[in-house]
């Protein structure tokens, strides 16, 4: 491990930091492997809930340009292949882990980096963070499902302005726009996003993965198929322990002491 991702084991939650600050947390190859390598450990040991965030100024700049730069190239680049290799991959994993991702970005989210904390599940921000869909300076699209994203959260006139222009859109507008949770005074951040995840980690683990996963396949479900997804989970978490504890926690007046089961 080159160190390029830093993360910190909290128990039932894990935390898991973007480490190449002197380049703004921009992504080459080895930290691509790295973030991956530890969204699936955290996964596979059961981590109840996963915080993901950035060292130093900023959160993540997007791909280093410096690894792409076709004037240092034998010819262009595949940028194809660097979508899915890394890129789209890494999307699919965030979405598909059932304990709820938190990004708490703490600075600048531009490119590659913005849409990364887009496909996460709670995004928080400090008040000095942007968002910039910094793609078309460089004559690309916004990838990393941004283009995916983009739209479904904010409407196309705003996901084709922000695209096209790569205006910065600061956190609160972006928090008023409904494309981030919330948007967090600077030195309160990473306080309120270590409370989320300890509060989710010690919530009803079952109910969060199929919440997660009936919001998700909403977008693509008819009504009626939808109905019937909601029922079938219904009886899952009808049927499990969290959810008895919570009725008798409900019923005795006392906090509920869920499993995750």
């Amino acid at each position: 491990m080159n160190g390029f991702v830093l993360v910190e084991d909290r128990g039932e939650w894990v935390e898991v930091t973007l480490n190449r600050p002197e380049r703004l947390n921009s992504f080459n190859d080895v930290m691509h492997r790295e973030l991956r390598a530890a969204l699936e450990e955290a996964r596979d040991r059961g981590a109840r809930c996963i915080l993901l965030t950035g060292a130093g100024r900023g959160f993540c700049a997007g791909q280093d340009l410096g690894d792409r730069d076709p004037s240092k190239m034998d010819g262009p680049p595949d940028l194809s292949k660097t979508v899915r290799t890394f890129y789209a991959p890494l999307v699919r994993l965030i979405r598909s882990i059932e304990a709820p991702v938190i990004c708490a970005v703490n600075g600048v989210a531009a490119g590659a980096g913005a849409n990364l904390a887009l496909a996460c599940d709670i995004v928080l921000a400090a008040q000095s963070a942007k968002f910039i869909q910094s793609f078309s300076k460089v004559g690309l699209i916004p990838d990393t499902g941004g283009s995916w994203h983009l739209p479904r959260l904010l409407g196309e006139a705003r996901a084709k302005g922000l695209a096209l222009t790569a205006e910065p859109l600061p956190a609160q507008k972006a928090e008023d726009w409904g494309l981030i949770w919330k948007a967090l005074p600077d030195e309160d951040l990473m306080t309120e996003a270590r409370a989320m995840a300890e509060k989710f980690a010690n919530g009803p683990t079952l109910g969060y993965a199929l919440t997660k996963q009936a919001i998700q396949t909403a977008a693509t479900d008819t009504l009626h198929d939808h109905l019937e997804l909601e029922a079938d989970f219904m009886k899952r978490c009808g049927e499990s322990a969290d959810y008895a504890e919570g009725v008798s926690a409900f019923l005795e007046k006392r906090s509920p002491e869920f499993k995750g089961k």
